[in-house]
């Protein structure tokens, strides 16, 4: 199963593409997407939108996984950052792909066996899960690998669990 992880953000939205298999879990690509702070908003949603199209058109993902939205006292921040959400999930609608979303304390379980692992623990645990040389930067490109993992542990897990049954 090929998933495609997404955190999104207005200056930054990362992403990365897993994929599960028998032998465990290989990284097909990461990386981010970058908008200048310079540009109207529309103009940014309009690139992360686009730039994600086309991984998508060249990745082929079945699954698209991304981290709902933790709402705290910056209510600018979460709204900036949900219509960055929009875009991503858009992109995945648009071709048909499922979008799943796991809260921060399910992806850093799934990926640190922890529900309140720090960062460079995450990013560490991406590193080691993906037998890459370094952990992927920038911090965004890590957690959306961080999502995707999740899902993939999460959807090898359910698969046990109805085997068993």
């Amino acid at each position: 199963m090929r998933i495609i992880g997404i955190d999104p953000g207005m200056a930054i939205t990362g992403y990365g593409i897993v994929e599960g298999n028998n032998n465990g879990i290989n990284v097909v690509d990461y990386g981010c997407i970058k908008t200048d702070s310079g540009l109207e908003i529309s103009k940014r949603i309009k690139i992360i939108y686009n730039d994600l199209r086309d991984i998508i058109v060249e990745f082929k993902p079945e699954k698209a996984v991304i981290e709902k939205l933790y709402f705290n006292k910056n209510v600018k921040t979460a709204i900036i950052v949900g219509q960055a959400r929009g875009a991503a999930i858009l992109a995945a609608a648009n071709f048909e792909i499922e979008v799943i979303e796991y809260t921060p304390l399910e992806v850093k379980q799934a990926v640190t066996g922890y529900g309140r692992a720090g960062k460079k623990q995450i990013q560490q645990m991406v590193k080691m899960i993906l037998n890459l040389k370094s952990i992927p930067k920038p911090d965004d490109t890590a957690d959306a690998l961080a999502v995707a993992i999740c899902h993939l542990n999460s959807y090898k897990f359910h698969k046990e669990i109805t085997k068993q049954l």
